[in-house]
Order: structure tokens, then C-alpha cells, then sequence
């Protein structure tokens, strides 16, 4: 079938073309050299990860490392018996350098266990019980050397500590007496080992700096804990949410009005009930002792449940969800008569879903390429991230030439650092590297982020254009099914890959161009957040508003290419346009009807995320009674509801995306239909009666012409042999 010669130069429609029947099936590959250079960079990303495999460790962020680089507790190893790591001196952690450089300037060893009591070496060594317990936390080496040699040698702590394990990590067990004075080991006064005695309190700020990193490690580890004692239930809330949305799905085929303003007072009621909710313990909280602490006093807290006993947290609530609540009341007011049109139209989706009903599991596919996706680029960043070389820098007390300085522990004992500086160290630093391979290691962590943007997009655009070509196939059927493919999803998902894999590639290759450069804005501003320069803050803020706005529009002209590209097979820059011009000249449809039907579809999503979330609220924070021995046990039970809610919205999304695509595929349809047919019996309409009758109460620009009653209807068998 030759190609339809259908638009001039300008995007003007051309005449009527008696060979148009739908989604072209006689096509060519389109964007070839787009599609070239996505197999080559797709190539590169294989290399890439099979470099970075090669290279990396990945146990570099499991386990703790000591001053040689060795991993405590790895098995395997000769110390696979010493999961913990132990510092000689931890009150040299409280030095600056520490929030500088992640790494303590004292010598850090394996251990069995943390000591649990005190004792100075000096002591110990005069007792041989002692000293053979005080060799646990030595190293190797100390056979007919004296105190002095030990020390000067650094073989041993100074002194020992009551300690206890944070992750993997022995630090001093700090306490508090009732009139605030800070204890270790139920001491408030130590001997450092160099014959000092020392409050308890000079240990908090070496303490303090050295859990600055781990901190964060810590909440991590319990929100570990809460996946493991509550990940069932979180399955057990999704499948909820997959099934109410499946309902739902199946419901508007059959009662699409009924169900949207189910749907609509549904919503109401919800976020009326959080409000009520959220006021009711607003008000029991007036009685509780500092409740009335602002948010800004409070400053941030890992447990986040404290927040929860702040009155001013109830009182943000309330704002949000009346702000939400009146947005929506007042948007249903001005928008009653679009509404329901937005409702038949609507309508019309559900029955070409109903035509189509494998459209509504393809959002499965399309997950599981974007979780494979994912999966790649975040194990390809960990072991890049993971693929540097230990690097040991020189630690000292006293001023130096060479401190942090680059050295091999091996010879640095007989080094000239060494012998320059007696009282350096050559310790563990960091991971990194000077190769060439370590050098570029930046510019491989880019091309894996540039990728995974190509890459996801490319997915979500495949789908897009899939459903979209299913979706049209059904439009331009004159008698449907029978004029329809066998199987839609499946013969427009071949077409799209066998010959629009190139425009796939050009379009989400201009997508992840512009997402990159907002990554790198965000970077940018994030390291500049220190300075006081006003018109750079300005200025950035100006380019990130701007290409916040480039990327809607991108993908806005994007969604609606792929859907000429699904029609009529040609490249992408010819497609995108065309559907530019036809929604230029359908401009009034586009802004009022089409957002409308989306503002509808998002509520449906609002309301599913809201029956889900509530139901998880009152299952895991124990607030009904029924529920309480059931329940887990959690450190924070915020978090599988986050997780349910974030699921239950994906999971709602992606049920409700079919719907989307399905309305802007009819909608660009119809106009074409429009601007090629008069509705006469020579140039029937491919579109239904009802249709018709929805979309043109919308016209902005009407024909002079009224089409008589004939012309609105499907065509009938007369109309179909005549067409044909």
C-alpha cells in the first residue's frame, strides 16, 4: 500500500485519500541511524557493566574495613570469626578530617568481639591473664617487647574501654546519670593509658564524628528490618491494590458513568475523612506534654514516628487535604458540563478496551522491562562504585610535610615519611585509583546514568506506541472486530519493534538529553548550596524551571508521534509534526476535554491510593484493636505503608495509563477522521454515533456546514461496500 501523501509542507490537511484504512501494514523502517547508534550504545552499556563486574566488590559497602583494606568478618577469610571493627584511639576520630575524609586517624583492627571493661596497657601487661586478653585487641608481634616498644611501634591501644557493637562497629558504652553527667562503663573518669585521667564526656565528640556516616546506616538497617518482619503484608496490600484496580477497570466497561461519579464523591469523602481524622488527633494531642514543639525546633529525627506526637505535623495535614479538597470541589463546579463529556468519552475507551482487552495486562510487560531495567543500572553503579583500589594516606599528631600524603604500608616503616615523621601513620584512607581505568571512572558512572534515562524511556515509549497502534486499529475498523487484528497488542507491539525501533530511539533519545541536564542542574545546585551569590541561585533556578518545562512538553509531542508514527509508519520528526499541527488545530478539544478526562483517570488513582493507604494505616500503626496481635512488630511503621501507598499508585497508574492511552489515541483519531471525512456516504465516519456527537459539542471551530443525521452514525453495510 503506498504511502498516504496526507499533510502539505505548513501541516495543512490534504484531500481525501479513498485508500486510508487504518494503521498502515505495508511499511518501511523508519530513523535507521537513530536506530543504529541505540544498538551501539546499548553494546557500550553491556561493556560497561562487564567491566565494571570484573572490577568491583561490592562487599566494600557490606562490610567494614580495617587499616590494611581487609574486610572484617568476610567469609572465607582468616577473618571471617572478627565481623567487628575496633579503634585504638577513638577519641581521634573527633578531628575535623573525619567529615573531610570518612576515616578515622587512628589504626583500626578486626576483632572477635568489643571490650567490656577498662584497662590501660601499661596495667595489663604487668598481668598475664590481662595482657593475654588485651592481645584480642593487638596486632601481630608482641613476643620480648617492652610497653614503650609496643606503643611506639603501634601494636596496641593505650587503653581499653567498655564498648558495644554498632554496626560492626565497636564504640564506648556512653550513658547518662540522672544529674546529665556523661559515664562510660558506669565511670564518669578514665585512664587514657598515658598515665591521664579523663572525663567520659572527651569521648562524645569522638563518638559523634565517627557515627556521621553510619548514622544514616543505621536507619537503613532498621528499615531492613521492617522489609523482613512486614514484606508479606506489603504483598498481601498491593495485591489489594491490583485487584481494586482491576474492578475498577471492569466496572467502567460496563458502568462508566455510574462508576466516575462513584469514583468522584469516593475521593470526597476520603480526604474528608483524613481531615476529620487528622483533627481528631490534633485535638488529643492538646493535652500531651510537649506536643506544642514546632517543626523547626524538632529539626530532622530518624524515628519518624516522633513527629506523629507533634501538634503542628496534624495541623500540616489538615491544610494539605483542605487545600486538596476545595482545589477539587471547585474544579468539579466550573467543570460540570466538561465532565460529562469527559464521562462519554470515557465510555467510548471502555468499549474499544473491551475490543482489546489484553491492553490491560500489557502494563506488566512494560514493568517488568523497566524493573530489569533498573536492576542493571543499579548493580552496574554499585560495582563501579566498588571497583577502586584501597588507598592508604599518612595519619600523624604532630605537623608534617607528608600528612595525607599517598603510602604503601608495606615498606613505610623504613620509608623516609617515616623517618621524617616518627609519630605518622600509614593507614587506610579510601578506595580509589590512578589507572586509566579509575581515571574515567566518573565518565563510566555517566554513561551508566545517561543509559538507564535512554533505556527507561525507550521502554515506556515502546508501550506507549504498542497500545497506541492496538488502540487505532480498532478506530479505523470499519466493522469491528471483524476488520480488526486476530491479536492487536501483539501485531502492533511486532510492528513497532520490527520497524520503529529507529523513531523509539530518536524519541527518547531527546527525553534523556534534556533529563540529564536536569540531573546536572540539580548537581550543580547542590554544590553551589553553600555560597551567597544571589543571581547564580537565580539563574539556575530559572534553567531548571525552564527545562522542567521543556521535559513536559517533550513528552507531551512525544506520546502523540508515537501515535501517528503508529498510524501511518512514518519517522518520528515527520510524525511528531504532524500530530502538532492536528492538535494546533484542535487546540480548544485538546486543553479542556482531553485534561479533563486525565484530571478524571487521576482521581481513580487518588481514590484507590486512599482506600489502600487507609486500610494500611489502621493495619500497621495498631490503631484497631482487631489488628494488634496480627500486626509486626516495627521500628517504624511508616514504612510499609509508604511502600504500599507508592505501590498501590504504580500499580494504579499503570491499569489506568491503558485508559489514558487509549482516550488520546481515539482523540487523535478523531481528529484525522474529521479533517479526511465529511460523515456522507461516499466519506463516511469511522467513528460512532456517540462519539461524534461527544467530541463535536467540543468543537472549537466548527464547519459552515451542519452534517444531516445520516452522517453521524457508523456507517452501515451499504456504506462499507461503498467505502470499499
Amino acid at each position: 500500500m503506498p504511502e498516504q501523501p496526507y499533510y502539505g509542507k505548513n501541516g495543512e490537511p490534504k484531500k481525501y485519500d479513498p485508500t486510508f484504512k487504518g494503521p498502515i501494514y505495508n511499511r518501511g523502517c523508519t530513523d535507521i541511524v537513530c536506530c543504529i547508534l541505540f544498538i551501539i550504545c546499548i553494546l557500550g552499556y553491556v561493556a560497561v557493566g562487564i567491566l565494571a563486574w570484573s572490577q568491583g566488590d561490592p562487599r566494600k559497602v557490606i562490610y567494614p574495613t580495617d587499616s590494611r583494606g581487609q574486610f572484617c568478618g568476610q567469609a572465607g577469610t582468616p577473618l571471617e570469626t572478627k565481623p567487628l571493627l575496633f579503634y585504638f584511639n577513638i577519641m581521634k576520630c573527633a578531628s575535623p578530617m573525619v567529615l573531610l575524609e570518612f576515616q578515622c586517624p587512628t589504626t583500626q583492627m578486626c576483632v572477635e568481639k568489643c571490650p567490656d571493661k577498662f584497662m590501660t596497657l601499661l596495667k595489663a601487661y604487668a598481668n598475664k591473664e590481662d595482657f593475654k586478653y588485651y592481645k584480642n585487641f593487638c596486632k601481630e608481634g608482641l613476643e620480648g617487647l617492652t610497653v614503650t616498644q609496643i606503643l611506639s611501634s603501634g601494636l596496641c591501644p593505650a587503653m581499653l574501654t567498655p564498648s558495644k557493637p554498632f554496626t560492626r562497629r565497636c564504640f564506648p558504652a556512653l550513658g547518662q546519670k540522672k544529674g546529665g553527667e556523661i559515664t562510660v562503663g558506669n565511670n564518669s573518669k578514665f585512664d587514657d593509658g598515658e598515665g591521664n585521667i579523663r572525663d567520659a564526656k572527651d569521648l562524645v565528640a569522638g563518638v559523634k564524628n565517627a557515627t556521621v556516616v553510619i548514622e544514616a546506616r543505621q536507619v537503613a538497617m532498621k528499615i531492613f528490618e521492617d522489609y523482613t518482619q512486614s514484606w508479606y503484608w506489603i504483598l498481601i496490600g498491593l495485591v489489594i491494590a491490583m485487584l481494586i484496580s482491576l474492578l475498577f477497570i471492569v466496572l467502567l466497561r460496563f458502568l462508566a458513568g455510574i462508576m466516575v461519579w462513584v469514583m468522584i464523591v469516593m475521593v470526597i469523602l476520603v480526604i474528608g475523612y483524613g481531615i476529620f481524622h487528622c483533627s481528631m488527633e490534633y485535638v488529643s494531642l492538646k493535652s500531651e506534654a510537649g506536643s506544642n514543639v514546632t517543626l523547626k525546633d524538632l529539626g530532622f529525627q530518624t524515628d519518624f514516628s516522633v513527629y506523629l506526637h507533634i501538634r503542628q505535623t496534624w495541623l500540616a495535614f489538615i491544610i494539605i487535604l483542605a487545600i486538596v479538597e476545595v482545589v477539587i470541589i471547585l474544579l468539579l463546579i466550573f467543570l460540570r458540563n466538561r465532565i460529562l463529556i469527559a464521562i462519554a468519552l470515557i465510555k467510548e475507551a471502555s468499549r474499544a478496551i473491551g475490543y482489546v482487552m489484553s491492553a490491560l495486562f500489557y502494563p506488566l510487560f512494560t514493568f517488568a522491562l523497566l524493573s530489569i531495567v533498573i536492576a542493571y543500572w543499579a548493580v552496574t553503579a554499585v560495582f563501579l562504585s566498588t571497583s577502586n583500589q584501597p588507598i592508604y594516606k599518612v595519619f600523624n599528631e604532630t605537623a608534617c610535610d607528608h600528612s595525607r600524603k599517598i603510602c604503601e604500608p608495606a615498606n613505610f616503616s623504613t620509608s623516609s615519611m617515616k623517618a621524617e615523621c616518627p609519630d605518622s601513620k600509614c593507614l587506610f584512607a579510601f578506595y580509589g585509583g590512578e589507572t586509566v581505568y579509575h581515571k574515567y571512572l566518573i565518565g563510566l558512572q555517566f554513561y551508566n546514568v545517561f543509559l538507564f534515562f535512554w533505556c527507561a524511556n525507550f521502554v515506556t515509549a515502546l508501550g506507549q506506541m504498542t497500545l497506541a497502534g492496538a488502540f487505532a486499529s480498532y478506530y479505523w475498523a470499519l466493522v469491528k472486530p471483524d476488520d480488526m487484528p486476530a491479536f492487536p497488542i501483539f501485531s502492533s507491539l511486532g510492528r513497532s519493534l520490527r520497524y520503529h525501533t529507529g523513531s523509539l530511539a530518536f524519541g527518547s533519545l531527546i527525553l534523556s538529553i534534556i533529563q540529564i541536564i536536569r540531573v546536572l542542574l540539580e548537581y550543580i545546585d547542590h554544590k553551589l548550596q553553600g555560597t551567597q551569590n544571589k543571581c547564580t541561585k537565580f539563574l539556575l533556578c530559572c534553567l531548571k524551571c525552564c527545562f522542567w518545562c521543556l521535559e513536559k512538553f517533550i513528552k507531551f509531542i512525544n506520546r502523540n508521534a508515537y501515535i501517528m508514527v503508529a498510524i501511518y509508519g512514518k519517522n518520528f520528526c515527520t510524525s511528531a509534526k504532524d500530530a502538532f499541527f492536528l492538535l494546533m488545530r484542535n487546540m480548544i478539544r485538546v486543553a479542556v476535554l482531553d485534561k479533563v478526562t486525565d484530571f478524571l483517570l487521576f482521581l481513580g488513582k487518588l481514590l484507590i491510593v486512599g482506600l489502600v493507604g487507609i486500610f494500611a494505616f489502621f493495619f500497621f500503626s495498631g490503631r484497631v484493636k482487631a489488628f494488634e496481635n496480627t500486626a509486626p512488630n516495627l521500628h517504624y511503621y511508616w514504612v510499609p505503608i509508604l511502600t504500599v501507598v507508592v505501590g498501590s499508585y504504580l500499580i494504579a497508574h499503570g491499569f489506568f495509563s491503558v485508559y489514558a492511552m487509549c482516550v488520546d489515541t481515539l482523540f487523535l483519531c478523531f481528529c484525522e477522521d474529521l479533517e479526511r471525512n465529511d460523515g456522507s456516504l461516499a466519506r463516511p465516519y469511522y467513528m460512532s454515533a456517540s462519539l461524534h456527537d461527544i467530541l463535536s459539542e467540543n468543537k472549537a471551530v466548527e464547519e459552515t456546514e451542519e452534517p444531516t443525521q445520516s452522517s453521524l452514525h457508523q456507517p452501515d453495510d451499504q456504506d462499507v461496500q461503498l467505502k470499499q
